[in-house]
């Protein structure tokens, strides 16, 4: 673990000078004013802890070479995102203080569209939001695999593990093929993109040899600037439901149906189960404003609730695409399996098909049809912030049960606000367990508190066998720290290779927890 914070990089006037001639004083942000348009709002505002020096925003692959090598010369570490809006994670913040951002933003071009093998290529400012309508332009033939809220980067969001709900969501599927700079600026393409002009970069996941995809995903190798996403074509047919299940001892019952649902194949993409607190943000109409911040309600408040409102105290989004014959089939067997949960209903939220595919309205239609939109941010009161804390758990009822609870405890135990929670079974065998621990990101004391919460969950929920599967920049260290196999083998192992790749120790140093060997001492990082 670090034993102390590493001291601040400093952005010296030549290498300021530098940049100012390469892009432009308009593509920069210099003053702490400028700066703080460009930090994660969920950071209580008078902490500088994770403060950059500077943000830049370029416009092409070249300028992004060229920035990294004026941070090689005059040894400045960079921190990159797409989009920053990692919102409960850091969003743009860097790890180490005065670190200069790269950020993406107006790198937004859709370079592809093909139509035909139904895939994209787009650059790292693409947001959910442009891809879409983009493919609305087209006919809508075409779907996109959205996550909740579309302003995000699909590039940014693919890179952290974001989730998503069609089909391809499934295991992260939709990227295919990036392009990266590496820390001396040079480029390189991964997989069948290492051809030159190659046809098929995007349409295949592997290459000759190691596959390098996935070394870019939650690292610090490389900065990616454009990747192909697969696309869906829109089914004859689509039915979004919503899954009720009344009494919060169902849960375990409910996860274990719907394993064996997706292991039949009946539930395809990502099922969402959110408890009553969350999933009340998509029933705004019973529940109003976003209450995860609230003090925390009884559970005779929350049982009466569910059953005033009909959503019971956990829910599951899911969807059915396909021809009308398999879509039926489906719907019988899903009701057949969820009537074994007493009081449960199954709401279908509509047929769609392409005579009335531009009905879809509300959110949950849209989600599962690939529609991006805001509207879940416009349930969040303004004072409200959140930090994520996210273990994978195996799909077995018994075993979400007992996190589930585990986090559930602690959450009201220390913080006093609502558990917040949504289960997300990212394949037919594993769930993450999403908790989105609320506080009054105004408030110093309640943002302390609820960030000292979340760091005793990282270690109580490793001692039970699980780690995260995302951190906030605040406890990557911490989270990193979990995964300790073989005298930490497999961090060692990262370290190893971004020794290699980045030497300078340039590019985002103590992402996920691996920094290089200039703010080591030894095996483990200690800064100097």
């Amino acid at each position: 673990m670090p034993s102390r914070t590493p001291e601040p990089a400093v952005l010296t006037d030549a290498a300021r000078d530098e940049l100012i001639a390469l892009v432009g004083r308009d593509a920069l942000l210099l003053t702490e004013e400028e700066r703080d348009t460009f930090r994660d709002p969920y950071w209580f505002h008078d902490d500088r802890r994770y403060d950059s020096s500077a943000v830049v925003f370029p416009t092409s692959v070249e300028q992004v070479q060229e920035i990294v090598r004026i941070a090689g010369r005059h040894d400045l570490p960079v921190w990159t995102s797409s989009q920053g809006r990692n919102n409960g994670y850091g969003g743009p913040s860097p790890r180490v203080a005065g670190s200069l951002l790269i950020s993406l933003r107006e790198m937004n071009r859709i370079l592809h569209i093909d139509t035909e093998l139904a895939y994209a290529v787009v650059e790292p400012g693409v947001r959910w939001l442009d891809l879409h309508a983009a493919l609305h332009e087209l006919g809508d033939e075409l779907m996109l695999s959205v996550p909740d809220i579309g302003w995000g980067s699909i590039i940014g969001n693919s890179l952290d593990n974001g989730m998503t709900y069609l089909p391809l969501g499934t295991d992260f599927q939709a990227p295919t093929g990036m392009e990266v700079v590496l820390a001396d600026g040079s480029l390189l393409r991964t997989g069948m993109g290492a051809i030159p002009e190659s046809k098929s970069w995007h349409v295949y996941k592997r290459g000759l040899g190691p596959t390098l995809d996935p070394l870019f995903t939650q690292s610090n190798y490389g900065i990616v600037t454009r990747m192909g996403v697969w696309l869906m074509r829109r089914p004859r047919e689509y039915a979004p439901l919503y899954l009720s299940v009344p009494r919060d001892h169902q849960l375990a019952q409910a996860i274990d149906i719907i394993r064996e649902l997706r292991l039949d194949g009946v539930i395809r993409g990502v099922p969402n189960l959110q408890n009553l607190i969350t999933m009340g943000t998509q029933f705004p109409e019973h529940m109003g404003m976003f209450p995860g911040a609230d003090a925390t309600w009884s559970e005779e408040r929350l049982d009466g609730l569910a059953d005033a409102t009909g959503i019971g105290r956990w829910g599951v989004r899911t969807a059915l695409w396909g021809d009308g014959p398999v879509i039926e089939h489906h719907l019988a067997r899903i009701k057949e399996a969820w009537s074994a949960i007493e009081g449960s209903r199954i709401d279908e939220l509509g047929r769609f098909t392409k005579e009335n595919w531009g009905e879809i309205s509300t959110f949950m239609q849209k989600i599962s049809a690939g529609i991006p939109t805001m509207e879940m941010m416009e349930q969040m009161p303004d004072w409200v912030g959140h930090v994520g804390f996210s273990p994978i758990v195996p799909l077995k009822g018994s075993e979400v049960v007992e996190v589930v609870e585990r986090i559930k405890a602690r959450v009201i135990e220390r913080t006093g606000t609502n558990f917040v929670c949504a289960i997300f079974p990212t394949n037919d065998r594993s769930a993450m367990i999403v908790s989105s621990v609320s506080f009054d990101r105004t408030n110093e004391a309640d943002v302390a508190r609820t960030f000292e919460t979340v760091k005793m969950l990282i270690e109580e929920v490793a001692e039970l066998g699980y780690g995260e599967y995302r951190a906030h920049l605040d406890f990557m260290d911490l989270a990193s720290e979990q995964y300790s196999f073989g005298d930490h083998a497999y961090r060692r192992f990262t370290q190893a290779i971004k020794d290699a790749v980045d030497p300078k120790g340039i590019l985002s140093p103590g992402r996920h927890g691996v920094w290089p060997l200039k703010y080591r001492d030894g095996d483990g990082p200690s800064y100097v």
